[in-house]
């Protein structure tokens, strides 16, 4: 009976269910706690670019359009790497987004360049509105995460650590049955991205960076982070050379934006304007003219 309390303790333990009942109504917290991260980006990139000078009424327009394709961009991503496991019929389950499976590289591709379209035919800068949204990207990546863990998808290995994450049989994958406890690698992402949110947004305020720089510094950063995790999870993927596809997606994508924010940096300090040349003074004795009128 000890053992078994220390052993609950010692854990994170896992919803049973990710639908809550309200009367007739069900509610999927999966759903529910996207909504809640697409708000929270909604409202800290309204807020950067108020603060840059941009209008809100721009920022809910790229928001409708944006989520929307970014939406379809995530699935249509996951379904693409992962078709195997969309549930049948196939046309069908492709589109149940509520019980899980978004590709994060998809949703960013889709979602950015519908909103970059957006942005550009209403006259504004798209790089320094990619700037603005950047942190609000990464603060919603980071609250997604929290759908993962209601739905008890996308852990880690085994774990025997005091925050291992507890998973129920029905949730486990075959090749792991007999362990209870695995790597909550949701919490690790969340962790991760709040960091990010953080690092960036001292950054904007530290240093003065051409846009779309910190948009690539944010790339660069989830990427990093989501590499390790990938070697951490356990869930079916594809393998390419030992490691999981988006293992490898996430290590190209972490170099082309680093060398692509170092060369835009380089780019951007190669055209500032150059103070003019100063003649030297000529040496020899100075009068001092008084600025008052001479009498």
């Amino acid at each position: 009976m000890f053992s078994e309390t220390a052993f609950f303790l010692a854990s994170i333990p896992s919803p049973h269910t990710g639908v809550v009942h309200l009367g007739p109504l069900q509610l999927h917290m999966y759903g529910l706690t996207l909504l809640v991260a697409i708000l929270a980006c909604i409202w800290l990139t309204g807020k950067r670019w108020t603060a840059m000078g941009g209008e809100w009424e721009l920022v809910t327009r790229v928001a409708v359009w944006g989520v929307a394709f970014g939406v379809l961009g995530a699935r249509l991503y996951h379904d693409i790497t992962s078709w195997s496991e969309v549930p049948s019929p196939k046309w069908q389950g492709m589109w149940e987004v509520w019980k899980g499976g978004l590709g994060v590289w998809g949703g960013i591709f889709l979602g950015a360049l519908a909103g970059s379209v957006i942005v550009r035919r209403a006259g504004a800068n798209v790089g320094a509105f990619l700037d603005a949204a950047a942190p609000g990207l990464l603060l919603a990546q980071g609250i997604g995460r929290i759908g993962n863990w209601w739905n008890q998808e996308l852990y880690g290995k085994p774990t025997t650590l005091p925050w291992g994450l507890k998973i129920d049989p029905e949730h486990r994958t075959v090749a792991y049955f007999n362990h209870a406890t695995f790597h909550p690698t949701f919490l690790y992402e969340l962790i991760w991205d709040v960091v990010g949110v953080l690092v960036l947004l001292w950054i904007a305020r530290r240093f003065t960076i051409r846009p779309p720089g910190l948009f690539a510094l944010y790339i660069a950063w989830y990427c990093f982070g989501r590499f390790f995790e990938e070697l951490l999870r356990i869930d079916p993927a594809h393998h390419i050379a030992g490691l999981r596809l988006n293992a490898w997606v996430s290590a190209i994508l972490f170099f082309a934006s680093l060398v692509y924010f170092i060369l835009h940096r380089r780019r951007a300090r190669g055209r500032a304007p150059k103070e003019p040349k100063r003649e030297p003074r000529k040496k020899g004795p100075t009068m001092a003219i008084p600025r008052g009128r001479v009498r």
